[in-house]
This record gives structure tokens, C-alpha cells and sequence, in this order.
């Protein structure tokens, strides 16, 4: 049986069961903020308790016979289950119900659907929704499982069934392909970065907790922001200048979610390299939110999933202002920065984050007493153009005696330019030391 989609507002009835396993369980709160997102209009929410799924209906025949109930009283054109549904159990859902069931992974890929602007986010959503589909094809083709026959339709005796999941694997690997090259594209820019030895940053964190907001606030950019889940999708990039450190490249990444569909996190898998890759991650966690703690939770494991759970990783306390909290910066027992509380909507505590990631950024920076000749003029002029000199005094042989700080790799970039060994200007422990890379 096939249903076909209307463009949007469909009401819909809601199901989430509750399962002794803490590592089933999801939020009802959490699902319903989906389906808005989606643009459904709930209608109610059914709830219940069970040991485990049902294999046949995921719910039961009680509880079946209650959502049944339901579709006459609230004219829903739509089930949404708050879990992961087998195709088999969703075929039997709709046959029995005579409507549409939806579950959470395909609730997921819809919104991805509708968020996705750039080539590349749609390629990779489609991708998903392929793979998800393939599964389910027979769902929508039962009508079709024939051979072709009649007048001009006799042929080799392929199925309909057969020539949909053909097209369909064509598709999939035509998807695959294009995205090979646009992760080869994206592997490119990395390496133009690290050769520029340009610090790379990524925003990281759970959905709607405020990554999009910061990181408008912080590079004065217009990515879309609203209070809603995965309210951006596609990656962006801008360039931020950072104390001690220069020029580094800050990218807001897709949100996480609770048990984020694997698909989804194979599909994307090129977009979440861009954190794989970064030199640091800001962790932009929703202070307020009762279920942080579980939020974080989730991130770190998706950020296990795709290999960043090594990289440096700093903590950025969120929406200070709905705990009337203050501004600060937590550090750990050596004194490096291990969290920034901040509101990036009312623009409190910004100056905090960015003394933060100069600290995390500017690990490798040199911080040098020079004596200068005047022969040397040129090294002191190039040393003044970058902005390093902190303080300078003439002895009484004119020689310019120069407190400086700047980024290693500008020292070196410096004494290269000026065809000088850097060595001969840096105390024991600082030569020979391996440049930082991004």
C-alpha cells in the first residue's frame, strides 16, 4: 500500500513508549521540537511502557488498537514513532492504520530534507535518504510487484520492484562518487590550510544549543539562527583573527542529535571531517538545558563515531543569561582554560572566549628578549610590521633592546624572508622545535 505526501501541514498523532533500557529511551520534549521542525502539527502524543519492542508492530495489539482509535477523533493523515522502526513493522503499521507511519530516523531525514541548501548537503542528504529507502521500497511498489506484460510491455521480465532498487543502487553509487569528489575538494583546502599553517576551529555540540548564534557573534556573520533543531545544516567557514595566533578558520558544523541515525552520520561523514581535522573543537554546550549532561553525552560518542574524540576540545557554557549566571572562564589544574561560561545572544562573555582560544591556539608562540645592532634593521622593522614588539629601549651602543611576542611560525616565516638562521635568536630550549601545524 502507498500513501502519497501532502506538501505540508499534515496533522499527526505521536507515539513514544518508554523502555527499561536507559540506552532505548529518547525524549518525548526532544521529539516533539522534531516534528515542529518537520512542519507536522501534532495532534497528541500517545504514550506507554513495554519490556521490549513488539517484532510485529513495535507497540502491541492494546496499544495498536488505541492508535487506531485515534486517527477518526483527530483526522490524522500521519503516525510519527518516536524510535527506529524495522520496514516490516512499518508496513504491518500502515496496513493496519491505512495511513502514512513515520519513525524517528525518517523523521530526522526529512528535516535534513528541508535544511539542506548547499550541492553538497543536498547530495549527502539525498544519499541518506536512499539508503534508508532501499529497505522500504517494497512499501511503495507493492502495487507493481509484477512482471511487465501486455501489448509492447513484453520484455526481458524484470520486475518493477527489480527496476526501481536497479535505479536506485545507479543513484546511490552516482551519489558516492560526487562526494568522493567533494571530500577531495575539501581534503585539498585542509592541506592548503595546514601548508598556510592556518589553526583551524570547529564549532561542535548538540542541536539548538547555540552554535549558529556564537558564531555569528564572534565572526559578525549571517548564518541562519533560530530556536529550532538543526536550524543550519550546510557547513560555513570564515576566516577569524585570534591574538597570538592570527588568522584561523572557524566552521559551524551540522548539530547532533540523541541516537543521530547512523546513515546520517555516514552520509555527512564528509562535512563532520572539517572536526576530524580541526586543530581545536569549541564544544557549545546549552547550559540551561535540564538534560545537558546526557546532550554532551551524545556528542562526545557521534564525535567518537567519526574520529575527533582526541582533538583538543574546549567547552563553551551556552545561555548564561537563563540561569543569570556570570561571565567566567574555568580552568583546569594547570591553569589552562577548560570551559567558557557566555550568553552569545545577549554578547556576554565574548571577550572571555576569544582570551580563551589564544591561550588554546597560541600554545607555540614565542615570547623573546632581542638585542638588535643597527646593521640588523631590517629584522627590527619586519618585527615592528607584524606587531610583535611589545616594548623597546636603546642602550647606549644603539643597540634596540625588544621585549617580543608573536606566533612562531611568523618568527620563522620572518627569518626565512630575511634569509636568517632562527636558531642564532632563540634561547636553548626553543630551537629546533618542530613548527605547529593545523
Amino acid at each position: 500500500m502507498f500513501f502519497e505526501r501532502p506538501d505540508a501541514g499534515e496533522t499527526a498523532i505521536l507515539v513514544h513508549i518508554d523502555f527499561q533500557d536507559e540506552q532505548e529511551r529518547e525524549d518525548s520534549g526532544e521529539f516533539l521540537e522534531l516534528v515542529r521542525s518537520a512542519g507536522a502539527e501534532p495532534a497528541t502524543l500517545l504514550t506507554g511502557s513495554r519490556h521490549r519492542p513488539d517484532s510485529r508492530t513495535f507497540i502491541g495489539s492494546g496499544k495498536l488498537d488505541e492508535l487506531k482509535a485515534l486517527m477518526p477523533i483527530h483526522q490524522a493523515e500521519l503516525v510519527i514513532f518516536n524510535h527506529s522502526l524495522s520496514p516490516s513493522q512499518e508496513r504491518n503499521l500502515e496496513r493496519t492504520l491505512k495511513c502514512r507511519v513515520l519513525d524517528r530516523t525518517g523523521l530526522i531525514l526529512d528535516i535534513f530534507a528541508q535544511r539542506a541548501r548547499t550541492h553538497e548537503g543536498k547530495l549527502q542528504v539525498e544519499l541518506a535518504q536512499l539508503e534508508y529507502m532501499s529497505t522500504r521500497l517494497v512499501r511503495g511498489w507493492t502495487h507493481l510487484e509484477r512482471q511487465k506484460g501486455g501489448i509492447g510491455l513484453r520484455g526481458p521480465g524484470e520486475t518493477q520492484l527489480e527496476t526501481d532498487r536497479r535505479l536506485l543502487r545507479g543513484r546511490i553509487k552516482s551519489i558516492h562518487k560526487r562526494l568522493d569528489k567533494v571530500r577531495s575538494q575539501r581534503e585539498q583546502n585542509r592541506r592548503a590550510r595546514a601548508r598556510a599553517e592556518i589553526p583551524s576551529v570547529s564549532l561542535v555540540g548538540y542541536t539548538n544549543a547555540g552554535k549558529s548564534t556564537l558564531f555569528n557573534a564572534v565572526t559578525e556573520a549571517s548564518v541562519y539562527a533560530a530556536d529550532q533543531l538543526f536550524a543550519t545544516l550546510d557547513p560555513t567557514l570564515r576566516r577569524l583573527e585570534v591574538e597570538d595566533v592570527g588568522p584561523v578558520v572557524l566552521a559551524d558544523t551540522v548539530g547532533f542529535i540523541r541516537h543521530l541515525p547512523h546513515k546520517l552520520v555516514e552520509a555527512f561523514r564528509a562535512t563532520l571531517q572539517e572536526a576530524a581535522e580541526a586543530s581545536l573543537l569549541v564544544h557549545v554546550i546549552d547550559a540551561a538545558d535540564p538534560d545537558r549532561d546526557l546532550n554532551v553525552e551524545q556528542v562526545q560518542r557521534v564525535l567518537q563515531e567519526i574520529g575527533a574524540d582526541e582533538v583538543p576540545c574546549l567547552l563553551v557554557m551556552n545561555k548564561i543569561d537563563l540561569l543569570d549566571s556570570a561571565p567566567r572562564i574555568e580552568r583546569d589544574g594547570e591553569g589552562r582554560p577548560e570551559s567558557v561560561w557566555l550568553s552569545a545572544q545577549q554578547g556576554q562573555g565574548l571577550e572571555l572566549l576569544a582570551e580563551a582560544l589564544s591561550e588554546c591556539l597560541a600554545d607555540d608562540v614565542i615570547d623573546i628578549a632581542l638585542t638588535l645592532t643597527p646593521v640588523q634593521g631590517k629584522l627590527r622593522a619586519g618585527l615592528h610590521e607584524l606587531g610583535a614588539v611589545r616594548e623597546e629601549r636603546f642602550d647606549e651602543g644603539g643597540c634596540s633592546q625588544l621585549e617580543v611576542r608573536l606566533p612562531r611560525r611568523d618568527f620563522l616565516q620572518l627569518m626565512a624572508r630575511l634569509g636568517e638562521r632562527a636558531d642564532d635568536y632563540l634561547p636553548v630550549e626553543e630551537r629546533s622545535r618542530p613548527v605547529w601545524e593545523a
